[in-house]
Order: structure tokens, then C-alpha cells, then sequence
């Protein structure tokens, strides 16, 4: 096996194929994390439950559908993400988005450690009525973070593997005695409107859509490793149901207490420390699979570093966005990533299915893809545009990103296929 068991430039061999619901349970467990509670809570008390109920299934069919298609890429090609973007934004074009998609990912790892530094700070208060420093509990948290990743994260995920359905399980019944303390609970629930002057359903749906967005565009690194096509579209359950299920559970409890950090909801239930346990260990196994993947991730593009100089490099930087409060931006972090990602997955969608025929040939490889890197620079000009309601086309920018990209390098790999 190359590339220790990675395949990051090569086909993946048969021997390491595995199940559809493997790849599943992954995906799930991605969404039981800090970060994903606090949205679909956040958008539940901003939206009210009957629009978030909408945005939740918006978001979620947009996304399956995307990831229906990117997964049988990744099952028919056996290649990472990263190689099959070569073929259409060429050798160093793919370095360029692969940098895009690094920043993007450094995001989600400082807003994961900026959420689990606060948990530990509210229990810590709401058990021992002990202070700790928050710029502290960073530091430390990144800290056991970055170690875990360079020289344990195969534990950890052992562990996770065991904390991610015992903290569904966990929340499953938080919802129950929720539900259990109002008897008219049903009814408050479905009752619930948001504040005046906040969230529109539009801009909670793009912001649940730009959460995900990164797991269509990088779905193949998943599913090349699953046995063939009706398995990988299995995979893609995990988001389909994990997900949504998740901000269904986060919503409960939200409109309940009225919190969107998941501690202080357990407070309310006097459940803190079995949910501060839980929490943080699934947590810290996200942010170690985030720094993983980020590490590999800009690997890529500066080729001479190891894997551990970069893991420390990126950490360092994650850390101190963690400290700049880089989660105050959370939302808007979201809606940028709904600019320019959607477009990349046209990209490659319409290279793999109408230009290269489903087939990858690793010895033609260009080192600059003209088309590809026009096509994705002049969509995500003009959905920034859209998204800043200069003008409008479709309404939805992410949708914008993704039709004006296929369009243009429809056009312009035709164009230069007749010179």
C-alpha cells in the first residue's frame, strides 16, 4: 500500500475496501460535535421551529443530492479529492483550491476549539465554581488536540467510536425528559416564533448549507474506499439522516432553555457532567480529524514540510483565530464558504461525467487547468455580488455558485476543445 495507507496520489486497492454503512457512521459522527449542536440551536431560536423545520430539509435535500453524485466519483475513480481536482483546475491549479479548502477547514478547527474551550470553562463554573481562563483552556486544548493528531488519533477514534452513539443515545433522552417536563411541550414547540428582526429562512438555509457544503466537494476522499456504487450511495445516509437529526435534537432542547451552548442547556436538566464528558470526547476527535485533514490538506501545497511541521503550523494558526474569537464570524464563515464551494463541485462533477467520460488518465495530467480555475474565479465574483444582494439570478447564491461555474466550464472546455 502507498502513500502509508493514504493513496493521496494513487487509485485505492482493493484490499482496503470497505462498507458503505462504515463510511456512514463517520459521517454521522462528524455532525455529533460542538459546532453542528450549536448551529442547529442557533438557527432554531432565530428562525422559530416551523422555518427551521424548512431550513433543516432545504439544506439537507441540496446537499444529498450533491453528494449522491460526488460520491460515485469518488467510488468510480478510487482517487482522493485532491487528485481528481488535478484533472480539471490542473497540477498546480488543484494547490490553489486545495489552499482554499485548508483556510476553509482551519476555520471549522478554530470554532471546534473555541466551543469546546468554552464548555470546559462553563463546567468547570457550574461544578467546581472554578474560573479558568479561556485563552487558557485554548491553549491547553489545542495543545492535547495537536498531540493526539501526531501521535494518537488512531485511540481517540477507537473511543469516539463508542462516545459518538452513546452521546446520540444520550441527547435521544435529553429530548425525553424535555419533553417529559412540559406536558404541553408539543404544542409550545410548534408554537415558537422567533424574535422580530432576526434570521430570515433564506439566510438560516445557506447557512446550514454552508456548513456541509465540504463534504460533497469532499466526499470521493470518502468513498473511493467503498466497495461500488449502490454501497457508496448508502454512505450517503449519514448525511442525509446523521445530520439533520442532530439540529432536530439541538432544537428541542434550544427552545426549551433558550441556550445555544449545549451546556448550559444540560444545566437545566442537572446533566452537565455526563454531557460535558460525552461532548468533549467527540469533540476532540473532530478537531483531531480536522487538523489531520488540514495537515494533509496543505501538505499538498507547501510539498516540502512533513506532516508534523505542518500539524504544528496549522494548530499554531488555528489557535490563534480560536483566541481572536474567530466564532463571532461563525455565520459569516459559513455563507463565504457557500460562495466558492459549490462551484468547484460543478467543476469536477461536469470534468468527471461529460469531459473525461468517467475515465481518469494519471499519465495526462495539465499543470495549469485554464478552463476550471476562469470558470471557478468568475462564478465566485459574481455569487459574491449575488450574495451581497448587488443583483440577483436564482435567488440562492450557493445555487448561483454552482450553475453559473457548470455553465462556464461547459463553455469554455468546449471552446478549447475545438482549438
Amino acid at each position: 500500500m502507498s502513500d502509508n495507507n493514504q493513496y493521496t496520489n494513487s487509485k485505492v486497492e482493493p484490499q482496503d475496501y470497505t462498507s458503505g454503512w462504515k463510511i456512514a457512521l463517520v459521517l454521522t459522527g462528524l455532525g455529533v460535535s460542538l459546532p453542528v449542536l450549536y448551529l442547529g440551536a442557533e438557527v432554531a431560536l432565530n428562525l422559530g421551529f416551523v422555518d427551521a423545520m424548512i431550513a433543516f430539509g432545504v439544506s439537507t435535500l441540496v446537499l444529498t443530492v450533491l453528494c449522491m453524485v460526488t460520491t460515485l466519483i469518488g467510488n468510480r475513480s478510487r482517487l482522493s479529492t485532491y487528485m481528481i481536482l488535478r484533472f480539471s483546475f490542473g497540477k498546480h491549479g488543484a494547490k490553489v483550491i486545495n489552499f482554499i479548502f485548508g483556510l476553509s477547514l482551519l476555520g471549522w478547527f478554530s470554532v471546534a476549539l473555541e466551543l469546546l474551550a468554552q464548555a470546559i470553562q462553563d463546567t468547570a463554573i457550574s461544578t467546581i465554581d472554578l474560573h479558568i481562563p479561556l485563552w487558557m483552556i485554548i491553549l491547553l486544548g489545542s495543545t492535547l488536540i495537536t498531540l493526539t493528531t501526531i501521535y494518537g488519533i488512531k485511540t481517540l477514534e477507537r473511543l469516539a467510536n463508542l462516545a459518538v452513539p452513546i452521546l446520540l443515545i444520550f441527547l435521544v433522552y435529553v429530548v425525553y425528559i424535555s419533553i417529559g417536563q412540559e406536558p404541553n411541550y408539543l404544542q409550545v414547540m410548534l408554537a415558537y416564533e422567533a424574535p422580530k428582526d432576526s434570521m430570515t429562512l433564506f439566510e438560516g438555509t445557506a447557512a446550514l448549507i454552508g456548513s456541509a457544503i465540504l463534504v460533497p466537494v469532499l466526499m470521493a476522499d470518502f468513498s473511493r474506499f467503498i466497495y461500488n456504487d449502490r454501497q457508496s450511495l448508502l454512505s450517503v445516509l449519514g448525511l442525509a439522516i446523521g445530520t439533520p437529526f442532530v439540529y432536530i435534537i439541538s432544537t428541542i432542547i434550544a427552545i426549551q432553555t433558550g441556550e445555544v451552548d449545549i451546556i448550559q442547556m444540560m444545566k437545566s436538566f442537572n446533566l452537565v457532567i455526563p454531557a460535558f464528558v460525552l461532548i468533549f470526547v467527540s469533540t476532540w476527535l473532530t478537531n483531531a480529524t480536522n487538523l489531520y485533514s488540514i495537515s494533509l490538506t496543505f501538505s499538498t501545497v507547501v510539498e516540502s514540510y512533513g506532516y508534523t511541521k505542518m500539524c504544528l503550523i496549522t494548530s499554531f494558526l488555528g489557535t490563534v483565530m480560536a483566541l481572536m474569537r474567530f466564532s463571532n464570524y461563525f455565520i459569516e464563515f459559513l455563507n463565504i464558504l457557500g460562495i466558492f464551494a459549490p462551484s468547484i463541485a460543478a467543476i469536477y462533477i461536469l470534468d468527471f461525467f461529460w469531459l473525461k467520460k468517467q475515465r481518469y488518465d494519471l499519465d495526462h495530467i495539465q499543470p495549469w487547468g485554464i478552463p476550471a480555475l476562469l470558470s471557478g474565479t468568475i462564478s465566485s465574483l459574481i455569487t459574491l455580488f449575488t450574495y451581497l444582494e448587488v443583483f440577483h439570478i436564482t435567488e440562492a447564491y450557493f445555487i448561483d455558485s454552482f450553475l453559473i461555474a457548470g455553465v462556464l466550464y461547459f463553455l469554455l472546455s468546449r471552446s478549447e476543445s475545438k482549438n
